[in-house]
C-alpha cells in the first residue's frame, strides 16, 4: 500500500522537473513577435536594454541544405525562449591566440546548424524608430561568431541603438564551389553561401526589426576584418541593394590585395577537393560529417568568397564601375598596428630588404630610401611607419575611386589608441583592438583602463550612433569629421587626439599614390 503514493510522488516530481526545464514553459521575459513566432528575451535593468539571443533567421543548413542558399525559418508555436546565443558555425576554436585573448574568440558550441542572430534593444515599441546597427564579425572567413563576448550589444544599445550580431557559414561550409552546385543552382552560381547568409539576415532585419524598436529604413551594416570585406562585397552586390542605408568597415576597405577566384577556378578547387576525398558526387560530399569536413578543410587550404555569378556577378572593380549595388554613405578605417598581422618577423637588414623587394618590386629601392633601417629596432619602427602610411593612403584612394561611381560620401579614420596592456605593450592598437571602444565593452575585458580610454570609447560610439542615425558622423560636441575629398589628402584620427590628420608626408604620399596606381600594387598586403 505504501508503494503507490511513492510512485505517484515520483511521477509528480518528474513532471514538475520536465515543466521546469522545457524551453516553452520557463518564466516569461519581455516578449516580441517575429514573422516566425514569438520570442521572450532577458532584461538588463541596469542598462535598460532587453536582449534576444539565438534567434534563427534561416533554416538549419544541414543535409540537403548544405551548400544551398539559406531557406526560410519554419514557424514555431508558443513562445521561444531567446536567452542565450545559438551555436556558432563550424570552426576550430582556441582559448586565446595573442593578441586576441579569450574575450575575442568563440567558446560556445559549434555546429552546422548555426544560422542565428542576436538583438539588443533599449525600446521595444514598434513606433520607436531607432537606428539599427548590424554587426558582421571577422575571423578570416574561417572563425568567429555573433556570440563572441566582446560583441555583446548591451552597452552600445543603451546609447539609443538597436544592435544586431549575426552568424554566417564559414570556411568550406560557407564558400565551397563545385560544378554540380552551379548546375543545381537556379542562378547557376556556386560558392558564397556565407555572403548569402548575411543577406538573409538583412532580409530578416527588414521584416522584423520594427517589432524590436528599430527603423528598417535606417539600417547600418558594420563589419571588421573579414566582416569588413563582407561589407565591401555587400556594397557592390545587386542582391543586397535596398537592405541597408549605411556601411562601416573596420580594417577596412582599401586597394590592398584580397585575392578572389572566379567561379571556374573556385569550382576547379572544389572538384579537386572532392577527388581527394573520394567523393564521386554532390550526394557523397553532403554525406561527409560536419566534423570530418572541418578536418579536411584544414588540409585543403582557404575557402573564401569568389566571383560566383550571382551574389558577385563580376569582379568588384567592374561592379563598382557599372554602379552596381548600393549608393550609401560609408565609413572605413584602419588601426595603427593592423600591418603587424601580415608582417613576418625580420631580424636583419637582409630580411627587411628581401620583404621590400617581394612586396614593392620596382618600387623597392625607393621604399628603402624613404623607410631606411639597419638594426632590428629600426626595422620594427620603419615597418610600422610604412604600413601606417600605406594603409591610410590605400583607403583614401579607395574612397576617391568610389566617388567616381557613387554619390554618397565616404569617411575614413585612423584609430591609434592601443588597449592598455602592461604585459604586452608591443601589440599597441592591434587588429580588432578598436572593437571594445566602439561597443563600449570595457567591463568585459580585464585591462587597466584609463580616463583616456573612456573618452575615446565615448567618442567612437557617438560617431557610430550619429552615422547610423543620419548617414554622417556628426553631432553636437563631436570634433568635425570631414568626408573624403580629392582636394585634401587627410583622414580622421581617433585616439587621444581626435581630428583630421594628413595621410603621410608629401614625398611619401606621392610614393604610395604612384605605387597603388601601378601593377606592382597587386602584391600589396591587405594591411
Amino acid at each position: 500500500m505504501t508503494q503507490k503514493p511513492v510512485a505517484a510522488l515520483r511521477l509528480v516530481a518528474f513532471c514538475c522537473a520536465a515543466l521546469l526545464f522545457a524551453p516553452w514553459m520557463r518564466a516569461a521575459g519581455p516578449e516580441v513577435k517575429t514573422a516566425s513566432g514569438a520570442l521572450s528575451g532577458v532584461e538588463d535593468s541596469s542598462a535598460h536594454v532587453v536582449s534576444f539571443e539565438g534567434i534563427p533567421f534561416a533554416a538549419p543548413p544541414v543535409g540537403e541544405l548544405r551548400w544551398r542558399a539559406p531557406q526560410p525559418v519554419p514557424a514555431w508555436s508558443g513562445v521561444r525562449v531567446a536567452d542565450h546565443p545559438g551555436a556558432s558555425c563550424m570552426q576550430t576554436t582556441a582559448n586565446e591566440r595573442l593578441p586576441w585573448t579569450s574575450e575575442f574568440l568563440v567558446h560556445n558550441q559549434v555546429s552546422e546548424d548555426c544560422l542565428y542572430l542576436n538583438v539588443w534593444t533599449p525600446n521595444r515599441s514598434a513606433s520607436a524608430n531607432l537606428p539599427v546597427v548590424v554587426y558582421i564579425h571577422g575571423g578570416g572567413f574561417v572563425e568567429g561568431s555573433g556570440a563572441v563576448k566582446i560583441y555583446d550589444g548591451t552597452n552600445l544599445a543603451s546609447t539609443g541603438l538597436v544592435v544586431v550580431t549575426i552568424n554566417y557559414r564559414l570556411g568550406i561550409f560557407g564558400f565551397f564551389a563545385h560544378p554540380e552546385l552551379a548546375a543545381e543552382s537556379p542562378h547557376h552560381a556556386a560558392g558564397n553561401y556565407g555572403l548569402m547568409d548575411q543577406i538573409a539576415a538583412l532580409h530578416w532585419v527588414q521584416a522584423n526589426i520594427r517589432n524590436f524598436g528599430g527603423d528598417p529604413q535606417r539600417v547600418t551594416i558594420w563589419g571588421q576584418s573579414a566582416g569588413a570585406f563582407s561589407v565591401g562585397a555587400l556594397l557592390i552586390s545587386p542582391e543586397a541593394k535596398g537592405l541597408f542605408a549605411g556601411a562601416m568597415a573596420d580594417s577596412g576597405l582599401s586597394l590592398g590585395n584580397f585575392p578572389m577566384k572566379d567561379r571556374t577556378a573556385a569550382e576547379a578547387e572544389g572538384t579537386k577537393f572532392a577527388a581527394d576525398h573520394h567523393a564521386a558526387s554532390l550526394r557523397d560530399l553532403r554525406a561527409i560529417s560536419a566534423e570530418d569536413l572541418l578536418k579536411a578543410q584544414q588540409q585543403a587550404g582557404h575557402f573564401a568568397p569568389d566571383i560566383d555569378g550571382w551574389v558577385l556577378p563580376a569582379p568588384p572593380s567592374e561592379l563598382a564601375r557599372n554602379h552596381a549595388g548600393s549608393d550609401v554613405p560609408v565609413i572605413t578605417g584602419y588601426q595603427a598596428n593592423d600591418g603587424l598581422l601580415f608582417t613576418p618577423a625580420m631580424h636583419t637588414a637582409a630580411d627587411y630588404e628581401s620583404l621590400a623587394h617581394k612586396r614593392y618590386g620596382s618600387f623597392a629601392d625607393e621604399y628603402l630610401r624613404l623607410y631606411p633601417a639597419a638594426s632590428e629596432p629600426e626595422i620594427t619602427k620603419a615597418t610600422a611607419e610604412a604600413s601606417r602610411d600605406r594603409d591610410r593612403v590605400s583607403m583614401y584612394l579607395w574612397a576617391v575611386n568610389r566617388g567616381q561611381s557613387a554619390h554618397s560620401p565616404v569617411f575614413t579614420y585612423y584609430f591609434d589608441r592601443g588597449i592598455p596592456w602592461p604585459q604586452h605593450p608591443e601589440f599597441g592598437a592591434f587588429h580588432t583592438g578598436e572593437i571594445p571602444y566602439f561597443f563600449r565593452n570595457f567591463n568585459l575585458l580585464d585591462r587597466p583602463w584609463q580616463n583616456a580610454d573612456h573618452s575615446v570609447s565615448a567618442l567612437a560610439s557617438a560617431y557610430l550612433k550619429a552615422f547610423a542615425s543620419t548617414g554622417a558622423p556628426r553631432g553636437d560636441g563631436l570634433p568635425e569629421w570631414p568626408p573624403v575629398s580629392k582636394a585634401v589628402a587627410q583622414t580622421m584620427e581617433i585616439g587621444e587626439h581626435a581630428g583630421p590628420m594628413p595621410l603621410a608626408g608629401k614625398t611619401k604620399l606621392d610614393f604610395w599614390t604612384r605605387y597603388f596606381r601601378s601593377q606592382e600594387s597587386e602584391h600589396a598586403p591587405l594591411f
